[in-house]
């Protein structure tokens, strides 16, 4: 009975030691949380350049536009090294590697899904049908995590389905595509960050 439990216990700590070499776990709750702060002070500065310096439009070759292009950039630039940086901090702590197979196929998986979507999302505002951008930015980003949880944490696909659904709502409600981008990109990302932090990052 006693060899039995060890058997077990043996064939428990093999799965954990093979999860733990093709998965990459060390990703940082606090990026996720960092990540929301970010969209929703950069959605509430574009929000206000568009209604008080754009009338409440924004004209794909005005100058407001840009202004709003760059503050996408922002938070994407300042939502990446916040990850990387955090993330990095977490795996020395951890005694892992930031650059191992794992995580490698992990940015992959996540960048093929971006790389194509914000391909697409740029065709289609080169041909002014920007109505639905907020709702490709949405499905793409959830698509993007929901391929790269295969090599992470598994909690990250929840987060892509619910990015999924919020763009399929944004695609059926344009109207509220901005609302809708907040909460996808702002209040969730600081939902799944606190919920990783509590899960993973203070063990």
């Amino acid at each position: 009975m006693e060899s039995s439990k060890d058997y077990l216990k043996d064939i428990s700590e093999i799965k954990n030691l093979m999860n733990k070499s093709s998965r990459f776990i060390s990703l940082s709750g606090l990026s996720g949380i960092m990540a929301g702060i970010y969209a929703i002070v950069g959605a509430a500065i574009a929000y206000y350049l568009v209604i008080n310096y754009s009338n409440g439009t924004l004209l794909l070759d005005g100058k407001i536009f840009r202004w709003v292009m760059f503050d996408l950039f922002m938070i994407a630039f300042l939502s990446a090294i916040t990850a990387i940086v955090l993330t990095t901090r977490k795996a020395k702590k951890n005694g892992a590697s930031m650059w191992d197979p794992s995580s490698k196929r992990l940015i992959i998986n996540f960048l093929i899904p971006m790389a194509v979507g914000g391909i697409y999302i740029l065709t289609i505002l080169s041909q002014q049908k920007y109505g639905q951008t907020g709702a490709l930015m949405l499905i793409f980003y959830g698509l993007a995590l929901v391929n790269a949880s295969k090599y992470s944490l598994g909690d990250i696909r929840y987060l892509g389905y619910c990015e999924i659904v919020l763009g399929l709502i944004c695609a059926i409600y344009p109207g509220f595509g901005f609302w809708l981008w907040v909460l996808g990109f702002g209040i969730l990302h600081i939902v799944y960050g606190t919920v990783m932090y509590l899960k993973y990052d203070r063990q």
